[in-house]
This record gives C-alpha cells, structure tokens and sequence, in this order.
C-alpha cells in the first residue's frame, strides 16, 4: 500500500513542522526502487504560519481541505484531509466531491458529505472505508490527529489482508 508510505513521508515533514497544502497525485512520485517519494512543496510552510492571506486560497481544488478553503489555519491534518481523498480516488476511480465551477466544487468540499465509497466499488474492504471515512471528516479534530495514525491503521489493515490472503492460498492448494 503506497498511500502507508505517503502518511509516513507526511508524518516525518509534519513532526518537522512543515505542512504539504497540496498533496494530490501529480505531487507523489513512484521510485524505480518502489519507494513513493512526495514533491513539490512549493506551498508548503512551516506550521506556524501556515495561515494564508485572507481571500487566497492555494492548493489544488478537488484535494484541499475544508479548512482551508476556508482561508483558516492549516496543519497536518489538511495534508490527511488530502491524503483522503486520494485513497478515495485510487479505489474508486473518482474524485469524492466534484462541481461544474471552483465554487460548487469548494461549496462541496465544504458542506455535503462525501459518497460511500463501497456505492462505487463494492469490493472495498470495510476497515478501509472507515479509515477513508476518518481521514475525510470535515472537523479537523475527528480527522486522524497525526499522518502517523493513519500509516499505522493502513499498515495494521495490510497485515491482516495479507494474513487472509496466505490463508486462502493454503486452502486453495489443500482442496
């Protein structure tokens, strides 16, 4: 799972106090090693000032956090907010909050919920949904408090569908 390696790289530059602000898939690299590597931190800034100017807004639409379309202070749990929606994306092939202008698009981001995910592919195990589900919360304090959590749950969620996964290979050769 790539998105554990990006919640580790985002957790390493939040305990060093830089927040991302523009985490999307066009800012993650795949190694030839298989490693993923996190650019452009372009937007970035150190968290204790990492409020922008009031009526500007900087990231890219369909991956900013609530908070900061708001124009609010951001920290880490934007980047998780980011991250989300991501993961999101990669397993259902659709972006969770679209909009035929910028300002339906952020009217959205800001107020609807964001679709099951398991509506668009049935296949998504439960445990990833409520991981998607946290990291989507529109409150910055129910969201993952730290990209550390959330690496964690995925990691914890990988072990146990590679554990079903041996599993049901060994029954499959014993049949």
């Amino acid at each position: 799972m790539k998105n554990t390696q990006i919640a580790d790289g985002l957790d390493y530059a939040h305990k060093q106090g830089i927040v991302h602000r523009d985490i999307k898939p066009a800012n993650i690299m795949l190694l030839k090693d298989k490693k993923v590597k996190i650019t452009d931190f372009g937007i970035a800034r150190i968290t204790a000032a990492s409020q922008t100017k009031t009526g500007i807004v900087k990231g890219t639409p369909y991956y900013m956090s609530p908070e900061q379309i708001s124009g609010k202070k951001v920290d880490g749990r934007s980047d998780i907010f980011s991250l989300g929606v991501m993961t999101f994306q990669l397993l259902t092939g659709t972006v969770p909050f679209k909009g035929n202008s910028p300002a339906a698009l952020m009217h959205k981001i800001l107020n609807d919920p964001h679709p099951d995910p398991k509506s668009i592919n049935p296949k998504i195990p439960k445990a990833l949904v409520s991981i998607i589900n946290k990291a989507l919360a529109k409150d910055p304090a129910k969201r993952y408090q730290t990209a550390g959590e959330m690496a964690a749950h995925l990691k914890i969620l990988k072990k146990k569908m590679d554990e079903a996964w041996e599993k049901m290979k060994k029954q499959r050769k014993g049949s």
